[in-house]
């Protein structure tokens, strides 16, 4: 018989609780409103995700990244362990309890990378912090930017999450890519769509299914190309602003 999860610590959202749960020694597992949002074993796609979007990266001088979404910090560590010591990776996570765990309870999964002195936690819509770069310009921008929240672009368009993932929301991540810059989302399944709408942006996309068998889940590795919004002029038109889930997962 399976071992009954128990819940190491939770916070009431306007989701629903979002619960840190854990069984046995090793297995932990993040719900909100008792839908799994990640689970301590089935990590590739995310690590994946960071490794290639910061394959290109590794002998950049003072390279800067986005990371939307900390979860349970594997996306966050594989971006840190693919970039050199003078890197810079701001953090943007909705709820202060993720970074409570990955200090706490669930810290040896990422090797405690959120105290890493290239991190910079911030807690805030990661929409907001694509939007200020994209309007602020040169000296705010983003050589990758990767999104890991548990809702990818399916949400995009339209829909709740058509600001992360819609036209406008393509156009203002692009104006918050440096020329060439790395545009990476995690996506539970093909989105044809959204590749459309990332080619109309002027992004180049890599799709990609890592791991054998069972559920696959899709890496998006999209590059601004040199034809891609420069960005920086404050002319983007602003995304809508009706909050969207976008927790990590």
């Amino acid at each position: 018989m399976a071992r009954p999860w128990r819940i190491v610590d939770s916070v009431d959202t306007d989701e629903g609780l979002l619960d840190l749960r854990q069984r046995g020694e090793t297995d932990f597992l993040i719900t909100i409103d008792r839908r799994v949002l990640m689970n301590s074993s089935a990590n590739m796609s995310e690590i994946v995700l960071a490794e290639l979007a910061c394959e290109s990266l590794k002998n950049k001088k003072n390279p800067r990244v986005l990371v939307g979404g900390l979860g349970m910090g594997f996306t966050l560590k594989a971006a840190i362990d693919n970039l050199p010591a003078d890197a810079e990776v701001v953090v943007a996570e909705l709820n202060p309890i993720m970074v409570k765990w990955c200090r706490g309870p669930i810290a040896h999964f990422s090797g405690g990378a959120v105290d890493d002195p290239r991190v910079k936690l911030v807690i805030d819509d990661v929409a907001a912090v694509i939007r200020y770069a994209a309007i602020k310009g040169k000296g705010n921008r983003f050589d990758a930017i990767i999104l890991d929240l548990y809702e990818g672009p399916h949400q995009g368009a339209p829909g709740r999450g058509e600001y992360l993932y819609g036209d406008v929301a393509l156009e203002l991540s692009s104006s918050a890519l440096k020329a060439g810059g790395v545009f990476a989302v995690w996506s539970e399944d093909p989105d044809k769509a959204f590749e459309k709408r990332l080619k109309a942006a002027r992004f180049s996309v890599n799709r990609q299914r890592p791991g054998r068998g069972g559920r696959r889940h899709v890496v998006y590795i999209a590059k601004k190309t040199s034809g891609s919004q420069a960005g920086g002029s404050g002319k983007t038109r602003p995304a809508g602003r009706k909050p969207h889930k976008n927790r990590s997962r």
